[in-house]
Protein backbone atom coordinates (compact mmCIF):
# COMPACT_ATOMS: atom_id res chain seq x y z
CA UNK A 1 0.00 0.00 0.00
CA UNK A 2 1.23 3.50 -0.85
CA UNK A 3 2.34 5.64 2.07
CA UNK A 4 0.71 8.70 0.47
CA UNK A 5 -1.81 9.94 3.01
CA UNK A 6 -5.29 10.87 1.76
CA UNK A 7 -7.27 11.89 4.83
CA UNK A 8 -6.35 13.68 8.02
CA UNK A 9 -8.59 12.89 11.00
CA UNK A 10 -8.75 14.44 14.47
CA UNK A 11 -10.23 12.71 17.54
CA UNK A 12 -13.21 13.86 19.65
CA UNK A 13 -11.09 15.54 22.37
CA UNK A 14 -9.77 17.82 19.61
CA UNK A 15 -13.18 19.34 18.88
CA UNK A 16 -12.62 23.10 19.41
CA UNK A 17 -13.55 24.40 22.87
CA UNK A 18 -14.09 27.99 21.70
CA UNK A 19 -15.46 29.76 18.64
CA UNK A 20 -13.26 32.33 16.86
CA UNK A 21 -14.76 35.85 16.83
CA UNK A 22 -13.16 37.77 13.97
CA UNK A 23 -14.87 40.98 15.09
CA UNK A 24 -12.04 41.43 17.62
CA UNK A 25 -9.41 41.53 14.85
CA UNK A 26 -11.09 43.55 12.13
CA UNK A 27 -9.22 46.75 11.24
CA UNK A 28 -11.33 49.83 11.95
CA UNK A 29 -14.88 49.99 13.23
CA UNK A 30 -17.49 47.83 11.51
CA UNK A 31 -20.61 49.78 10.41
CA UNK A 32 -23.48 48.92 12.79
CA UNK A 33 -26.85 47.57 11.66
CA UNK A 34 -29.54 50.25 11.65
CA UNK A 35 -33.17 50.18 12.73
CA UNK A 36 -35.07 49.74 9.50
CA UNK A 37 -38.73 49.83 10.52
CA UNK A 38 -39.55 52.60 11.13
CA UNK A 39 -36.53 53.93 9.18
CA UNK A 40 -34.97 55.97 12.01
CA UNK A 41 -31.42 55.30 10.75
CA UNK A 42 -30.35 54.77 14.36
CA UNK A 43 -28.05 51.86 15.28
CA UNK A 44 -29.93 48.68 16.18
CA UNK A 45 -29.09 47.62 19.73
CA UNK A 46 -29.65 44.39 21.66
CA UNK A 47 -33.16 45.46 22.72
CA UNK A 48 -34.20 45.72 19.07
CA UNK A 49 -33.42 42.03 18.56
CA UNK A 50 -35.10 40.57 21.66
CA UNK A 51 -38.48 39.93 19.95
CA UNK A 52 -36.90 37.16 17.82
CA UNK A 53 -33.56 36.16 19.44
CA UNK A 54 -32.56 35.02 22.95
CA UNK A 55 -30.20 37.35 24.82
CA UNK A 56 -27.34 34.81 24.80
CA UNK A 57 -27.22 34.90 20.98
CA UNK A 58 -27.62 38.68 20.92
CA UNK A 59 -24.59 39.02 23.19
CA UNK A 60 -22.63 36.75 20.86
CA UNK A 61 -23.77 38.90 17.94
CA UNK A 62 -22.27 42.08 19.41
CA UNK A 63 -19.32 40.58 21.31
CA UNK A 64 -15.81 41.95 20.80
CA UNK A 65 -14.15 39.05 22.65
CA UNK A 66 -11.61 37.24 20.41
CA UNK A 67 -12.94 33.82 21.48
CA UNK A 68 -16.23 32.63 22.93
CA UNK A 69 -16.50 29.36 24.84
CA UNK A 70 -18.63 26.61 23.31
CA UNK A 71 -21.18 25.31 25.87
CA UNK A 72 -20.47 21.73 26.90
CA UNK A 73 -23.92 20.42 25.79
CA UNK A 74 -23.22 21.82 22.31
CA UNK A 75 -19.82 20.12 22.15
CA UNK A 76 -21.47 16.87 23.23
CA UNK A 77 -23.83 17.04 20.25
CA UNK A 78 -20.94 18.00 17.95
CA UNK A 79 -19.47 14.55 18.75
CA UNK A 80 -22.14 13.01 16.50
CA UNK A 81 -20.10 14.14 13.47
CA UNK A 82 -17.17 16.32 14.56
CA UNK A 83 -14.27 16.51 13.97
CA UNK A 84 -14.88 16.27 10.23
CA UNK A 85 -12.19 14.92 7.86
CA UNK A 86 -9.72 16.83 5.73
CA UNK A 87 -8.82 15.14 2.43
CA UNK A 88 -5.90 15.50 0.04
CA UNK A 89 -7.45 15.38 -3.45
CA UNK A 90 -4.61 13.36 -4.98
CA UNK A 91 -6.74 11.85 -7.76
CA UNK A 92 -8.01 15.26 -8.81
CA UNK A 93 -4.43 16.54 -8.81
CA UNK A 94 -3.42 13.75 -11.20
CA UNK A 95 -6.44 14.41 -13.41
CA UNK A 96 -5.44 18.08 -13.67
CA UNK A 97 -1.74 17.26 -14.11
CA UNK A 98 -0.98 20.04 -11.65
CA UNK A 99 1.92 20.53 -9.23
CA UNK A 100 -0.56 22.09 -6.81
CA UNK A 101 -1.54 20.24 -3.65
CA UNK A 102 -5.34 20.34 -3.27
CA UNK A 103 -7.06 19.75 0.08
CA UNK A 104 -10.74 19.90 0.99
CA UNK A 105 -12.53 20.05 4.32
CA UNK A 106 -15.65 17.85 4.12
CA UNK A 107 -18.72 18.83 6.16
CA UNK A 108 -21.12 16.38 4.50
CA UNK A 109 -20.62 13.81 7.28
CA UNK A 110 -23.12 15.54 9.62
CA UNK A 111 -26.58 13.88 9.97
CA UNK A 112 -28.25 16.52 7.74
CA UNK A 113 -25.34 16.31 5.29
CA UNK A 114 -23.88 19.82 5.48
CA UNK A 115 -22.06 22.35 7.70
CA UNK A 116 -25.32 23.91 8.90
CA UNK A 117 -25.74 21.93 12.17
CA UNK A 118 -22.64 23.66 13.57
CA UNK A 119 -24.78 26.73 14.22
CA UNK A 120 -28.22 25.07 14.37
CA UNK A 121 -27.25 23.10 17.48
CA UNK A 122 -25.76 26.19 19.14
CA UNK A 123 -28.82 28.34 18.37
CA UNK A 124 -31.37 25.75 19.45
CA UNK A 125 -29.48 25.13 22.69
CA UNK A 126 -29.56 28.83 23.66
CA UNK A 127 -33.25 29.14 22.73
CA UNK A 128 -34.06 26.06 24.82
CA UNK A 129 -32.14 27.55 27.75
CA UNK A 130 -34.27 30.70 27.38
CA UNK A 131 -37.52 28.73 27.55
CA UNK A 132 -38.49 29.19 23.90
CA UNK A 133 -40.92 26.52 22.64
CA UNK A 134 -40.71 26.94 18.88
CA UNK A 135 -38.34 28.22 16.18
CA UNK A 136 -39.20 29.50 12.72
CA UNK A 137 -36.79 29.79 9.84
CA UNK A 138 -36.32 29.95 6.08
CA UNK A 139 -34.35 27.55 3.93
CA UNK A 140 -33.06 27.76 0.36
CA UNK A 141 -31.89 24.39 -0.89
CA UNK A 142 -33.00 22.74 2.33
CA UNK A 143 -29.68 22.23 4.14
CA UNK A 144 -30.42 24.86 6.78
CA UNK A 145 -34.01 23.75 7.34
CA UNK A 146 -32.81 20.16 7.70
CA UNK A 147 -30.16 21.22 10.22
CA UNK A 148 -32.61 23.21 12.34
CA UNK A 149 -35.19 20.43 12.27
CA UNK A 150 -32.49 18.01 13.43
CA UNK A 151 -31.31 20.31 16.23
CA UNK A 152 -34.84 21.12 17.41
CA UNK A 153 -35.59 17.41 17.70
CA UNK A 154 -32.51 16.94 19.94
CA UNK A 155 -33.55 19.73 22.34
CA UNK A 156 -37.35 19.28 22.24
CA UNK A 157 -38.39 22.43 20.34
CA UNK A 158 -40.99 22.73 17.58
CA UNK A 159 -39.68 23.79 14.17
CA UNK A 160 -41.54 25.59 11.34
CA UNK A 161 -39.75 26.12 8.02
CA UNK A 162 -40.50 28.23 4.95
CA UNK A 163 -38.70 26.63 2.01
CA UNK A 164 -37.98 28.68 -1.14
CA UNK A 165 -40.51 27.62 -3.77
CA UNK A 166 -38.11 26.60 -6.54
CA UNK A 167 -36.10 24.41 -4.14
CA UNK A 168 -39.27 22.98 -2.60
CA UNK A 169 -40.17 21.74 -6.08
CA UNK A 170 -36.63 20.59 -7.02
CA UNK A 171 -35.74 18.85 -3.75
CA UNK A 172 -38.77 17.03 -2.30
CA UNK A 173 -36.62 14.71 -0.21
CA UNK A 174 -35.15 17.64 1.71
CA UNK A 175 -38.72 18.37 2.78
CA UNK A 176 -39.13 14.70 3.69
CA UNK A 177 -35.97 14.88 5.81
CA UNK A 178 -37.25 17.90 7.73
CA UNK A 179 -40.63 16.29 8.30
CA UNK A 180 -38.96 13.06 9.46
CA UNK A 181 -37.34 15.10 12.25
CA UNK A 182 -40.76 16.59 13.09
CA UNK A 183 -40.68 19.98 11.36
CA UNK A 184 -43.59 21.67 9.59
CA UNK A 185 -42.57 22.82 6.09
CA UNK A 186 -44.29 25.45 3.91
CA UNK A 187 -43.61 26.28 0.28
CA UNK A 188 -42.60 29.96 0.13
CA UNK A 189 -44.20 32.29 -0.75
CA UNK A 190 -47.05 30.75 1.22
CA UNK A 191 -50.58 31.85 1.96
CA UNK A 192 -50.18 31.48 5.75
CA UNK A 193 -48.41 34.82 6.29
CA UNK A 194 -49.08 38.40 5.23
CA UNK A 195 -45.55 38.59 3.83
CA UNK A 196 -46.08 35.48 1.73
CA UNK A 197 -49.40 36.64 0.35
CA UNK A 198 -47.84 39.99 -0.64
CA UNK A 199 -45.22 38.16 -2.74
CA UNK A 200 -47.51 35.78 -4.61
CA UNK A 201 -46.36 37.31 -7.91
CA UNK A 202 -42.97 35.61 -7.36
CA UNK A 203 -43.94 31.91 -7.23
CA UNK A 204 -40.33 30.61 -7.42
CA UNK A 205 -39.63 32.47 -4.18
CA UNK A 206 -36.35 33.69 -2.70
CA UNK A 207 -34.52 33.51 0.60
CA UNK A 208 -35.53 37.13 1.25
CA UNK A 209 -39.23 36.27 0.94
CA UNK A 210 -38.90 33.16 3.11
CA UNK A 211 -37.07 35.18 5.78
CA UNK A 212 -39.93 37.70 5.85
CA UNK A 213 -42.44 34.90 6.43
CA UNK A 214 -40.47 33.27 9.22
CA UNK A 215 -39.73 36.58 10.98
CA UNK A 216 -43.40 37.60 10.80
CA UNK A 217 -44.54 34.47 12.64
CA UNK A 218 -41.78 34.68 15.25
CA UNK A 219 -42.46 38.36 15.99
CA UNK A 220 -46.17 37.70 16.56
CA UNK A 221 -45.82 34.83 19.05
CA UNK A 222 -44.27 35.22 22.51
CA UNK A 223 -43.12 31.60 22.80
CA UNK A 224 -41.56 31.58 19.30
CA UNK A 225 -38.18 32.85 18.11
CA UNK A 226 -36.58 33.11 14.69
CA UNK A 227 -33.39 31.29 13.73
CA UNK A 228 -31.15 32.36 10.84
CA UNK A 229 -28.77 29.99 9.07
CA UNK A 230 -26.31 32.57 7.73
CA UNK A 231 -25.40 36.29 7.46
CA UNK A 232 -25.39 37.33 11.14
CA UNK A 233 -22.21 37.51 13.22
CA UNK A 234 -23.20 34.81 15.70
CA UNK A 235 -23.96 32.36 12.89
CA UNK A 236 -20.53 32.80 11.30
CA UNK A 237 -19.01 32.59 14.78
CA UNK A 238 -20.46 29.11 15.36
CA UNK A 239 -19.13 27.87 12.03
CA UNK A 240 -15.50 28.62 12.90
CA UNK A 241 -15.13 25.10 14.30
CA UNK A 242 -14.55 24.20 10.62
CA UNK A 243 -11.54 26.44 10.12
CA UNK A 244 -10.02 25.64 13.50
CA UNK A 245 -10.07 21.94 12.73
CA UNK A 246 -8.70 22.62 9.24
CA UNK A 247 -5.78 24.57 10.73
CA UNK A 248 -4.87 21.59 12.91
CA UNK A 249 -5.29 19.15 10.02
CA UNK A 250 -3.16 21.21 7.64
CA UNK A 251 -0.48 21.13 10.34
CA UNK A 252 -0.83 17.32 10.39
CA UNK A 253 -0.24 17.39 6.63
CA UNK A 254 2.83 19.57 7.17
CA UNK A 255 1.57 22.26 4.78
CA UNK A 256 0.37 25.84 4.86
CA UNK A 257 -2.39 26.82 2.38
CA UNK A 258 -1.50 29.51 -0.13
CA UNK A 259 -5.15 29.90 -1.07
CA UNK A 260 -8.36 29.13 0.85
CA UNK A 261 -11.59 28.93 -1.16
CA UNK A 262 -15.25 28.56 -0.19
CA UNK A 263 -18.60 29.22 -1.79
CA UNK A 264 -20.62 32.13 -0.47
CA UNK A 265 -24.36 32.79 -0.45
CA UNK A 266 -25.00 34.37 2.92
CA UNK A 267 -21.50 33.73 4.22
CA UNK A 268 -21.68 31.12 7.00
CA UNK A 269 -19.76 28.39 5.17
CA UNK A 270 -17.20 30.87 3.88
CA UNK A 271 -16.68 32.49 7.27
CA UNK A 272 -16.55 29.15 9.04
CA UNK A 273 -13.65 27.87 6.98
CA UNK A 274 -11.75 31.09 6.40
CA UNK A 275 -12.04 33.19 9.59
CA UNK A 276 -9.46 31.26 11.65
CA UNK A 277 -7.05 31.56 8.70
CA UNK A 278 -7.99 35.22 8.11
CA UNK A 279 -7.24 36.08 11.73
CA UNK A 280 -3.66 34.90 11.15
CA UNK A 281 -3.37 37.10 8.04
CA UNK A 282 -4.77 40.15 9.85
CA UNK A 283 -2.29 39.57 12.68
CA UNK A 284 0.60 39.34 10.21
CA UNK A 285 1.21 35.64 10.85
CA UNK A 286 0.44 34.40 7.30
CA UNK A 287 -0.03 35.62 3.71
CA UNK A 288 -2.92 33.40 2.62
CA UNK A 289 -5.20 34.42 -0.28
CA UNK A 290 -8.97 33.98 0.04
CA UNK A 291 -11.49 33.43 -2.77
CA UNK A 292 -15.26 33.65 -2.34
CA UNK A 293 -17.08 31.76 -5.14
CA UNK A 294 -20.68 32.72 -5.98
CA UNK A 295 -23.19 32.05 -8.80
CA UNK A 296 -23.30 34.38 -11.80
CA UNK A 297 -27.10 34.25 -11.50
CA UNK A 298 -26.90 35.89 -8.05
CA UNK A 299 -23.56 37.77 -8.07
CA UNK A 300 -23.88 39.74 -4.86
CA UNK A 301 -20.19 40.34 -4.19
CA UNK A 302 -19.12 40.79 -7.81
CA UNK A 303 -21.94 43.02 -9.11
CA UNK A 304 -23.80 44.27 -6.05
CA UNK A 305 -23.36 47.66 -4.37
CA UNK A 306 -21.97 48.19 -0.88
CA UNK A 307 -24.87 49.81 0.96
CA UNK A 308 -27.34 49.47 3.80
CA UNK A 309 -30.22 47.18 2.89
CA UNK A 310 -32.88 45.00 4.49
CA UNK A 311 -31.96 41.38 5.09
CA UNK A 312 -35.39 40.27 3.87
CA UNK A 313 -37.67 41.12 0.94
CA UNK A 314 -40.59 42.75 2.75
CA UNK A 315 -38.40 44.96 4.97
CA UNK A 316 -38.94 43.58 8.48
CA UNK A 317 -35.27 43.21 9.51
CA UNK A 318 -32.72 45.86 10.52
CA UNK A 319 -30.69 47.47 7.75
CA UNK A 320 -27.44 45.57 7.25
CA UNK A 321 -24.20 47.00 5.78
CA UNK A 322 -23.46 44.66 2.90
CA UNK A 323 -22.99 44.12 -0.79
CA UNK A 324 -26.53 43.79 -2.10
CA UNK A 325 -28.50 43.34 -5.30
CA UNK A 326 -31.48 45.03 -3.65
CA UNK A 327 -33.82 43.32 -1.18
CA UNK A 328 -36.49 43.11 -3.88
CA UNK A 329 -34.25 41.05 -6.16
CA UNK A 330 -35.62 37.57 -6.84
CA UNK A 331 -32.82 35.51 -8.45
CA UNK A 332 -33.39 32.94 -11.20
CA UNK A 333 -34.18 29.42 -9.88
CA UNK A 334 -30.67 27.98 -10.14
CA UNK A 335 -29.99 24.64 -8.44
CA UNK A 336 -27.57 26.16 -5.90
CA UNK A 337 -30.56 27.25 -3.83
CA UNK A 338 -28.42 27.99 -0.78
CA UNK A 339 -26.64 30.76 -2.70
CA UNK A 340 -29.78 32.56 -3.95
CA UNK A 341 -29.64 35.51 -1.54
CA UNK A 342 -29.61 39.20 -2.44
CA UNK A 343 -26.98 40.17 0.18
CA UNK A 344 -24.12 38.69 2.15
CA UNK A 345 -22.86 38.65 5.72
CA UNK A 346 -21.65 42.12 6.77
CA UNK A 347 -18.42 40.58 8.09
CA UNK A 348 -17.68 38.93 4.74
CA UNK A 349 -18.65 42.06 2.81
CA UNK A 350 -16.32 44.16 4.95
CA UNK A 351 -13.44 41.81 4.18
CA UNK A 352 -14.18 42.05 0.44
CA UNK A 353 -14.36 45.84 0.72
CA UNK A 354 -10.94 45.89 2.42
CA UNK A 355 -9.41 43.70 -0.29
CA UNK A 356 -8.77 40.74 2.01
CA UNK A 357 -11.16 38.48 0.05
CA UNK A 358 -11.44 38.12 -3.74
CA UNK A 359 -14.95 37.33 -5.05
CA UNK A 360 -15.51 35.35 -8.26
CA UNK A 361 -18.78 34.46 -10.00
CA UNK A 362 -19.39 31.27 -12.01
CA UNK A 363 -22.13 30.19 -14.39
CA UNK A 364 -24.20 27.10 -13.64
CA UNK A 365 -22.85 24.79 -16.38
CA UNK A 366 -19.16 25.44 -15.69
CA UNK A 367 -19.89 24.83 -12.01
CA UNK A 368 -21.51 21.46 -12.67
CA UNK A 369 -18.71 20.54 -15.07
CA UNK A 370 -16.30 21.00 -12.15
CA UNK A 371 -18.59 19.04 -9.82
CA UNK A 372 -18.75 16.05 -12.17
CA UNK A 373 -15.00 16.14 -12.73
CA UNK A 374 -14.50 16.09 -8.96
CA UNK A 375 -17.02 13.27 -8.46
CA UNK A 376 -15.36 11.15 -11.15
CA UNK A 377 -11.94 11.49 -9.51
CA UNK A 378 -12.58 11.83 -5.77
CA UNK A 379 -15.85 9.88 -5.59
CA UNK A 380 -17.91 12.32 -3.52
CA UNK A 381 -20.86 13.97 -5.28
CA UNK A 382 -20.85 17.59 -4.10
CA UNK A 383 -23.85 19.80 -3.50
CA UNK A 384 -24.27 22.53 -6.16
CA UNK A 385 -23.22 25.21 -3.67
CA UNK A 386 -19.65 24.00 -2.94
CA UNK A 387 -19.30 23.04 -6.61
CA UNK A 388 -18.58 26.76 -7.08
CA UNK A 389 -15.58 26.41 -4.75
CA UNK A 390 -14.45 23.36 -6.71
CA UNK A 391 -14.62 25.41 -9.93
CA UNK A 392 -12.37 28.05 -8.34
CA UNK A 393 -9.99 25.41 -6.93
CA UNK A 394 -9.58 23.83 -10.39
CA UNK A 395 -8.83 27.27 -11.86
CA UNK A 396 -6.18 27.84 -9.21
CA UNK A 397 -4.66 24.39 -9.79
CA UNK A 398 -4.55 24.99 -13.55
CA UNK A 399 -2.90 28.37 -12.95
CA UNK A 400 -0.27 26.62 -10.82
CA UNK A 401 0.36 24.18 -13.68
CA UNK A 402 0.76 26.98 -16.20
CA UNK A 403 3.14 28.82 -13.87
CA UNK A 404 5.04 25.65 -12.99
CA UNK A 405 4.55 26.40 -9.29
CA UNK A 406 3.67 24.02 -6.46
CA UNK A 407 0.89 25.81 -4.60
CA UNK A 408 -1.23 24.56 -1.70
CA UNK A 409 -4.99 25.01 -2.17
CA UNK A 410 -7.65 24.38 0.49
CA UNK A 411 -11.36 24.52 -0.28
CA UNK A 412 -14.54 23.82 1.64
CA UNK A 413 -16.82 20.99 0.56
CA UNK A 414 -19.70 22.05 2.79
CA UNK A 415 -22.19 19.31 1.86
CA UNK A 416 -23.02 16.34 -0.32
CA UNK A 417 -25.28 16.40 -3.37
CA UNK A 418 -27.38 13.31 -2.71
CA UNK A 419 -30.58 15.39 -2.76
CA UNK A 420 -29.48 17.31 -5.83
CA UNK A 421 -29.37 14.51 -8.39
CA UNK A 422 -32.15 16.09 -10.46
CA UNK A 423 -29.73 18.94 -11.14
CA UNK A 424 -27.06 16.44 -12.18
CA UNK A 425 -29.67 14.78 -14.42
CA UNK A 426 -30.29 18.11 -16.15
CA UNK A 427 -26.57 18.77 -16.58
CA UNK A 428 -25.77 15.30 -17.92
CA UNK A 429 -28.69 15.57 -20.37
CA UNK A 430 -27.43 18.94 -21.62
CA UNK A 431 -30.55 20.70 -20.36
CA UNK A 432 -29.03 22.91 -17.67
CA UNK A 433 -29.44 26.62 -18.32
CA UNK A 434 -26.99 29.44 -17.55
CA UNK A 435 -29.29 32.19 -16.26
CA UNK A 436 -27.85 35.64 -15.71
CA UNK A 437 -29.53 39.00 -15.44
CA UNK A 438 -29.07 42.21 -17.37
CA UNK A 439 -27.82 45.60 -16.23
CA UNK A 440 -31.42 46.83 -16.55
CA UNK A 441 -32.61 44.12 -14.15
CA UNK A 442 -29.82 45.04 -11.73
CA UNK A 443 -30.67 48.75 -11.90
CA UNK A 444 -34.33 47.98 -11.24
CA UNK A 445 -33.47 45.85 -8.21
CA UNK A 446 -31.14 48.47 -6.76
CA UNK A 447 -33.78 51.19 -7.17
CA UNK A 448 -35.55 49.76 -4.12
CA UNK A 449 -32.68 50.38 -1.70
CA UNK A 450 -33.89 52.16 1.45
CA UNK A 451 -32.74 55.62 2.41
CA UNK A 452 -29.74 55.22 4.70
CA UNK A 453 -26.29 56.75 5.31
CA UNK A 454 -23.79 56.00 2.58
CA UNK A 455 -21.07 53.45 3.37
CA UNK A 456 -17.46 54.41 2.70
Amino acid sequence: MSEERVKFVLDEPEIPTHWVNLMADLPGDAPPPLIGTPPTQQPAGPDDLTPIFPMALILQEVSAEPEIEIPEPVREVYKLWRPTPLYRARRLERELDTPAHIYYKYEGVSPPGSHKPNTAVAQVYENAQAGVKKLTTETGAGQWGSALAFACRLFGLECEVWMVGSSYDQKPYRRSMMETWGATVHRSPSDVTEAGRSQSAHPTGSLGIAISEAVEVAAQNADTNYSLGSVLNHVLLHQTVIGQEALAQMAMAGEEPDTVIACVGGGSNFGGLTFPFLRRVIRGQAKTRFIAAEPAACPTLTRGVYAYDFGDTVGMTPLMPMYTLGHGFVPPPVHAGGLRYHGDAPLVCGLVKQGLVEPRAYRQNETFEAAVRFARTEGLIPAPEPAHAIRAAIEEAEAAREAGESRVILFGLCGHGHFDLSAYDAYLAGQLEDPEFSEDDLAAALASLPEAPALA
